[in-house]
This record gives structure tokens, C-alpha cells and sequence, in this order.
């Protein structure tokens, strides 16, 4: 099993900045502490979960939305943001730490994503990790697809269309 990115901490943190940017696939929505993102949230139905909260930006945030900006426009292919994973259970965060590793245009199955960190067979398990992650785009679960290639859900913004258009972003075939 691969072991958590340098970049990907794990400590227990508090958010207190948050901002807001428009997208190809809608609002998105940014928290952060002092030094890392702590969530992304895609636009679902014309909602974003911290709305009727006032903007509060901070420098990690400002930085985030321009490489956001430069990823939708096509000139970024990876992300240079540190990213606090301080929610979610040792098991998650394995999960997302192999997400983490995936590079712009790569694709893995569920199956293989359960055998990379330790859990063969256990492909429910890995689709509700997949779909707990707090940091969508950045940390790239839509490059998870079933083995056939098909585009099985996704948790983020309209669901399967959101991560179409990511995965086409992006270049990957699917089904």
C-alpha cells in the first residue's frame, strides 16, 4: 500500500477560510485552515454546502482557484496545493492517498484500487471511499471507472455528467 503523499496531511484541523469560484461544472466551493485545503465542493442543484456563509479567502485558497483556473483551461496537469485529509477513517484515507497518486489521464478500476491498498474483493468498500473523498478534482476520484470502463456514479456536482465531462477533460475513454 502506498503510503499517505508528503503533500496530503492527516491532523486534525479546523476551517476557517473558505472561497468560491465558478467552474465548467459548476460552483465550486473551497475550505482551507492556514496551511491546506480541507474540501472542494461541486455545485449540486444550484447549492453549495456553505452558501449562506460569507467568503473568507486566504492565500492557499487564492492559489488553489488559480491552478482550479489553470486545470479547466488546459494548462495544468497536476496540483502543487498542500491538502489536509483530517477527516475519515485510516482506511479512507489509504484510498485517497492511492487517488492522490494518480497522475491527469490515468484511470484505475475498483478492483485494482482495492488490491493496491490491501482490500481485493472489496469493491463496495472502495466505491464509498471513493465517494467520501473531500477534495474532488484535486485529489482525482473521477479517474476511478469499473473494470468494463464504465462510469458506475459519482458523488460530486450532477453525478455521472460531472465526472464525464472530467474524464473527457481529461482525455479518458469510458463507457
Amino acid at each position: 500500500m502506498d503510503s499517505i503523499p508528503a503533500h496530503v496531511a492527516q491532523r486534525p484541523t479546523t476551517a476557517h477560510a473558505l472561497l468560491r469560484l465558478p467552474s465548467p461544472v459548476g460552483r465550486l466551493e473551497l475550505t482551507a485552515d492556514d496551511e491546506g485545503i480541507l474540501s472542494l465542493s461541486i455545485e449540486t442543484d444550484g447549492q453549495l454546502p456553505l452558501d449562506a456563509t460569507e467568503e473568507t479567502p486566504s492565500p492557499v485558497l487564492r492559489r488553489a482557484a488559480e491552478q482550479l483556473d489553470e486545470y479547466f483551461a488546459g494548462t495544468r496537469r497536476s496540483f502543487d496545493l498542500p491538502v489536509h485529509l483530517s477527516r475519515g477513517t485510516e482506511f479512507q484515507r489509504s484510498v485517497w492517498a492511492r487517488l492522490a497518486s494518480l497522475n491527469f489521464g490515468d484511470v484505475i478500476s475498483y478492483g485494482a484500487l482495492g488490491s493496491d491498498v490491501g482490500r481485493p474483493g472489496a469493491a463496495r468498500a472502495i466505491g464509498g471511499a471513493v465517494g467520501a473523498n473531500p477534495v474532488p478534482i484535486i485529489i482525482g476520484c473521477h479517474r476511478v471507472l469499473a473494470t468494463s470502463g464504465q462510469i458506475t456514479g459519482y458523488s460530486a456536482g450532477q453525478g455521472i455528467p460531472t465526472k464525464a465531462w472530467l474524464l473527457n477533460h481529461e482525455g479518458i475513454a469510458h463507457r
